[in-house]
């Protein structure tokens, strides 16, 4: 009978994966308009949403039935692993209640087979339909988005702000006396002004003048090179003989090739590629573009900086978009909002109503233009109320705003499938919320929306969709690391609302407010905000995949999970103010992602072992001190990062995480990238030979005798790029046995007295940060790190160095960033000249006896900062002008007076070492 099960069992899986897969297939390469609410209208629009709606609907019916079938037979077979009497009767009891899922299973697949074969139907009629329409419609215009960029050629400079600067500099380019053939590129998200601001100085007379020929191109997303090299033909033959000959349409592409560069070999040309999405676009159509050495330009305007990426072997020039300053922004929504009205806002409508609705567009000038002139019909106060407090709702339902929901979201269709799934659910954070790089990569993983790759980590594959998203202009980077990473992003407020309707729309992801519980049946994934009231939960619950909670302010209360959360894949509780994990736990058999981080959590228990399918477990800054044993059961577990959070008074940050103990055979765990941060104990070290597979550990508490066993481990983890050491109080950090560092190690952390610098150092060939914390190391330090090719940060902690001169008299080519903490001897800081030419940032904190900066700091182009901090008087004197306000002489230097201030310096450094 068991054999039977199994294979019935087995057949049920793979039957609802493959139907699945073909369902989900069908959805993401369906033949319908990829905006159906832009470009249809009457019965098409609401059959291709239909059509959309309900394949999207069977897709996720199949996934509920994979997970809750595969639920059920999870609890089976830990009931035929327990083998005492007792479960013997209640397996037998069971018996009927597994032959009633698997019925349930059949019937479920023959109605989604059945109803599958209607939407196939139905979509076949559809595609007729489109093909008798095609060309007899004018509910589907293709050439919209082309008509709108070519009107930017007519604006007046009496309707443009804000253009004046990045003109200057365009205009600079184009009349540069360079003679080679420069692209120009003017890179920005939709509706930033790059086309108008193209536009705008491509009419100057001055530029038709400087050119013998000047053609503007609009490219677009769908293209026809020939038809491209056509219009520049058709231009050449109006601007030298005033017609255009029959036989352009006939020509061939190598004829229209041959014809191009005859012309314009000889000649200075300006040709503008407005609105290019496609990175193959710049290969295909350069062969035209001949380089003759007589000053010519090509500009091209994209949302897309990959297209940028992909140019090369001349002259290039980048002009990012930046937003408009608030001044101009202000100037242009009462241009468009106040027309009649030269001073502003009129006296009978709130300004502050006003203001707040530019802020919202965040420098965006489609999107104030748009809102200005829809605000502009509006004349009560309590009409300009409603928009303000239900902007959203005016974004997606308001038709004077439908063309600049359509331009935003352009970039949003011409996303991959997998891309589209990532997008939309970067939603499901709050409105200008900092959304960090790992957070994000880690979700998706756990949601199951990355392809799978032969060879390449599915972390890679995350970080890769990370980086499209954001050179696509729809998510903006808010913060890099020391080497110029991207950390954290946002999403524009205005991109957000409309990616967010349309999740909704789909059932996708929702985003609650804390006003209202999760009461909406379909709902796969949701955020909710928690303020002053506990959560309230309804009947949405049951298909939810990802739960995240946001706590809003510290008298938020959040006592228990949500009922019926068996399909949870994401549970996110970061900040949550809960003190337990419910037992229950153990029955969200399919979760994969779990964060406790920054909770008041104190133990975990030990049901957390039946999560089999866990990827991520997040324990940062709380209270437990120790995992239990069952977490070596979480075989597909891949990021284990937990620190202890050893004191609540945040004064000082650094110490008050701490390590934690886990269990000595962790390294049952194949699958485990990260460990970090661990207490070392001989049997770990011992073990942890066998985890090759890290890529990021963290060991504290290391004694002198655990040298031989540590360095064997870490020389045979050749993949490791992360390594952080931290020895027990008063005892030295023993690393000589290590015959070399870790090839492709780029952060190091050693914490504790070296008694040299390790003869390794000099492997460190992609070392890109280093930091030392009470290493007592001596003068000759600097020596041994000066040479380290790539490194771009070090920190020297708390007496890394003790002495009285800290001389760096060669080397550090590409230092970025210097941290000095706590080096209580330290006088003086040498750099010699040639020494850090790139230096961007150095920070002194609490080194009491520095008497001065180093010499000639003043004079280095690159650095932008120096943070004080705890310093001699003499030095602060030094710096500050005469008087009472102590205020630095120069705009580099920041004098941090508070504690607090410090605190906020130090944090920014630790997320670099914890991250």
């Amino acid at each position: 009978m068991s054999v039977a099960m199994s294979s019935l069992s087995e057949f049920a899986i793979a039957s609802a994966d493959g139907l699945y897969v073909e369902l989900v297939s069908k959805w993401a390469t369906a033949k319908l308009p990829q905006n159906p609410s832009v470009y249809c209208t009457g019965g098409r629009k609401s059959n291709a949403k239909g059509l959309v709606k309900s394949v999207r609907q069977l897709a996720y019916e199949v996934e509920n039935i994979v997970d809750e079938f595969t639920y059920h037979e999870n609890k089976r077979q830990q009931w035929r692993l327990d083998n005492t009497c007792k479960r013997f009767i209640q397996r037998s009891l069971h018996l009927p209640k597994d032959w009633y899922v698997r019925h349930e299973v059949a019937a479920k697949l023959q109605d989604i087979n059945r109803r599958m074969t209607s939407i196939t139907d139905r979509a076949r009629q559809f595609e007729v339909q489109q093909l008798e329409q095609k060309g007899t419609t004018s509910h589907y215009d293709s050439n919209w988005k082309n008509r709108l960029n070519e009107s930017s050629l007519f604006f007046k400079d009496d309707d443009l702000v804000g253009i004046k600067k990045p003109q200057h500099e365009l205009l600079g380019w184009l009349m540069a006396e360079e003679a080679r053939r420069t692209v120009i590129s003017v890179v920005g998200m939709g509706g930033s002004g790059k086309t108008t601001l193209v536009a705008n100085t491509f009419n100057k007379q001055s530029v038709k003048q400087h050119f013998d020929f000047c053609s503007w191109i609009t490219v677009s997303q769908q293209y026809a090179i020939e038809e491209l090299f056509k219009s520049i033909v058709k231009d050449i033959y109006n601007q030298t003989t005033g017609d255009r000959p029959m036989q352009v349409d006939a020509m061939t592409y190598r004829g229209l090739v041959e014809t191009l560069v005859q012309f314009l070999q000889t000649r200075r040309y300006l040709i503008v590629l407005d609105d290019v999405w496609s990175i193959r676009f710049w290969q295909e159509i350069t062969i035209a573009f001949p380089e003759g050495m007589r000053g010519s330009r090509v500009v091209i305007t994209t949302r897309r900086e990959d297209v940028v990426l992909c140019q090369s072997g001349f002259v290039t020039h980048i002009h990012q978009i930046q937003p408009l300053g608030m001044k101009d922004a202000w100037e242009l929504f009462c241009m468009k909002a106040f027309p009649n009205d030269l001073g502003g806002c009129p006296s009978h409508l709130d300004e502050s109503l006003a203001r707040n609705l530019v802020e919202k567009c965040e420098g965006l000038p489609l999107a104030i233009a748009a809102l200005g002139g829809s605000m502009s019909s509006k004349k009560s106060i309590t009409e300009w109320r409603r928009v303000h407090d239900n902007l959203a709702w005016e974004l997606s339902n308001n038709p004077s705003l439908e063309i600049m929901k359509a331009i935003s979201m352009l970039s949003y269709h011409d996303l991959p499938f997998q891309l589209k799934q990532c997008f939309l659910y970067c939603s499901i954070f709050p409105e200008d919320y900092q959304i960090h790089r790992k957070r994000i990569m880690r979700l998706w993983m756990a949601e199951g929306f990355l392809e799978s790759a032969n060879n390449v980590l599915p972390e890679a594959v995350a970080e890769s969709y990370l980086l499209e998203l954001i050179s696509r202009s729809l998510l903006q980077v808010s913060g890099s690391n020391a080497f110029g990473r991207p950390q954290k992003f946002k999403m524009h407020d205005l991109i957000r609302d409309f990616a967010l309707s349309m999740a909704k729309e789909e059932g996708f992801v929702a985003a609650f407010n804390g006003d209202i519980g999760v009461e909406e049946k379909g709902i796969h994934r949701c955020s909710i905000q928690v303020k002053d009231k506990e959560i309230t939960t309804g009947n949405g619950t049951s298909q939810l995949r990802s739960l995240i909670i946001f706590v809003v302010d510290e008298s938020s209360t959040f006592n228990k999970l949500p009922s019926g959360l068996k399909l949870l894949r994401v549970l996110d509780l970061e900040n949550a103010p809960i003190n337990e994990v419910p037992s229950e736990i153990g029955e969200l058999f399919n979760l994969r992602y779990l964060n406790l981080s920054r909770t008041q959590v104190k133990v975990l228990p030990k049901s957390i072992g039946k999560l089999y399918k866990l990827q991520s477990l997040l324990l940062k800054f709380t209270k437990i001190m120790k995992l239990p044993n069952e977490i070596v059961k979480l075989q597909n577990l891949r990021h284990l990062s937990a620190y202890h959070l050893a004191k609540t008074e945040l004064r000082h940050i650094m110490e008050v995480f701490d390590s934690i103990e886990v269990p000595q055979n962790i390294c049952m765990l194949k699958s485990l990238q990260v460990l970090h941060c661990v207490r070392v104990t001989r049997g770990l070290l011992i073990e942890l030979k066998e985890m090759e597979q890290l890529r990021r550990i963290g060991l504290d508490r290391l004694t002198e005798a655990d040298e031989e066993h540590l360095c064997i481990s870490i020389q045979r983890m050749r993949h490791l790029h992360y390594l952080w050491l931290g020895s027990q109080p008063q005892v030295a950090l023993k690393l000589d046995a290590l015959p070399s560092a870790p090839p492709y190690l780029e952060k190091l952390f050693l914490y504790g007295k070296l008694e040299k610098v390790p003869h390794w150092f000099k492997t460190l060939l992609n070392l890109k940060l280093l930091s030392l914390r009470d290493s007592e190391l001596g003068e000759d330090t600097i020596s041994h790190i000066q040479t380290l090719p790539n490194l771009l940060q070090l920190n020297l902690v708390r007496n890394a160095f003790v002495g009285e001169r800290l001389c760096f008299v060669e080397g550090f080519k590409k230092l970025r960033h210097l941290y000095l903490r706590g080096l209580s001897e330290l006088k003086e800081i040498v750099i010699g000249n040639g020494v850090m030419p790139v230096l961007e940032s150095l920070a002194v904190l609490r080194c009491k006896e520095l008497r001065r900066l180093p010499y000639g700091w003043e004079h280095r182009t690159h650095l932008k900062e120096v943070r004080l901090y705890d310093v001699s008087s003499e030095l602060v004197e030094s710096i500050c002008r005469n008087g009472t306000d102590h205020l630095p002489t120069n705009p580099h230097i920041l004098l941090i007076r508070t504690d607090e201030d410090e605190a906020q310096v130090e944090s920014k450094w630790v997320h670099q070492i914890l991250n």
